[in-house]
């Protein structure tokens, strides 16, 4: 395999493997319901994507949803993935969680669990959520993971509504033993497209990135902002009027981190097989089926995943910003706002420098 190609694997694909979900969220990416969805992968095709996927690269692989303990396989094909030497990881609702089925997702292979709490209280919670005892269910499904032994993380999704509770819900995941704290910045599209006026606006949106900044350096567990890339500008920012250099011995994993990975080391695979640079982005990269379930082929031929890859060629502040190549800008909310996801990121209020191409970020 060419440098190229090796410089971008694959290293984290989340899968829809299906859409049905007992929620009705106010953000779902996937307009998901309770009922069965045509065309969603059997057994078998989900085997035939994971070995193919395993003769090139060892991604995380995170099957999700919807709520992928509708499916009645979803231990057999967790087990089958790491038995190819995959690290299989889930995202259920938490409402179909009991003890009996969350050790056997442990024994099949699965590494981690997330669960979304998106309100600290009930009332703000189950709103989001739209179903009645979800917070508890969700808050339950915690108790059962931790045990079981199974590490979990708690994610939330961020909006008007829930942003000024964000102290307040890292505590509770912290109460609950999670192992990290992940809160996701609305991206509004599926059914979440109606959400726009509940996005926070940029200067919310530095401040809070800000405030996680400096979170993160008192909290016990991992925190970690998703869908939020110029954190990893404001990370090195901050570091940098301390006098620090952000490297691997000094940050670990938020050294080599980046905020958009759409497409560079990060895909979506959604539940008929159409690949995309993430979840967000309902642009098409390669379908699965029509390619002979060969994953790597779009991964290392698809013209979208390419151009996700050239940083240089984004347009506006991004493409020329000196923090671009740890930061990239969310190209689904580019879209989103103008119809052109190359376009600069429009949530962030960071003006580069006139050289911004040859300015240090160190």
């Amino acid at each position: 395999m060419d440098r190229k190609h090796l410089k971008h694997q694959p290293r984290l694909i989340a899968w829809e493997v299906t859409k049905q979900c007992p929620l009705k969220c106010m953000h779902c990416r996937a307009s998901s319901s309770d009922r069965k969805f045509a065309g969603e992968f059997s057994t078998e095709e989900c085997f035939g994507v994971l070995k193919n996927i395993a003769s090139f690269a060892k991604p995380i692989i995170i099957l999700t949803g919807g709520e992928p303990m509708a499916r009645s396989d979803i231990y057999d094909i967790a087990e089958y993935g790491t038995k190819l030497g995959l690290r299989m990881v889930m995202a259920p609702c938490g409402m179909l969680m009991n003890h009996e089925n969350t050790r056997k997702m442990k024994e099949s292979g699965i590494m981690r669990i997330s669960l979304s709490i998106d309100g600290a209280d009930e009332k703000t919670h189950d709103s989001f959520r739209q179903v009645e005892g979800s917070f508890n269910a969700v808050i339950n499904a915690a108790h059962i993971a931790r045990e079981t032994g199974l590490e979990f993380q708690i994610n939330s999704t961020i909006t008007k509504l829930n942003y000024r509770q964000i102290d307040r819900m890292l505590q509770l995941a912290v109460d609950l033993g999670a192992v990290g704290y992940h809160p996701f910045l609305l991206v509004p599209t599926g059914r979440g497209s109606g959400l726009a006026d509940y996005e926070i606006d940029p200067l919310e949106y530095e401040k809070l990135l800000t405030w996680i900044y400096e979170k993160s350096r008192e909290v016990p567990i991992q925190l970690k902002p998703t869908c939020a890339p110029h954190y990893y500008r404001i990370l090195r920012q901050k570091e940098k009027e301390k006098g620090i250099k952000v490297t691997v011995e000094t940050h670990g994993l938020s050294a080599m981190t980046k905020g958009c990975l759409g497409g560079q080391s990060f895909a979506f695979v959604s539940n008929t097989g159409r690949v995309q640079i993430c979840g967000f982005l309902e642009e098409k990269a390669g379908d699965l089926r029509e390619e002979s379930y060969d994953f790597k082929k779009i991964w290392e031929t698809s013209e979208l995943f390419l151009k996700m890859r050239d940083i240089d060629g984004y347009n506006g502040r991004c493409g020329v910003c000196e923090y671009r190549k740890v930061c990239g800008g969310c190209r689904a909310r580019a879209f989103a706002t103008t119809g052109n996801y190359l376009d600069e990121e429009p949530y962030c209020v960071y003006q580069p420098k006139a050289s911004g191409r040859n300015v240090s970020v160190d």
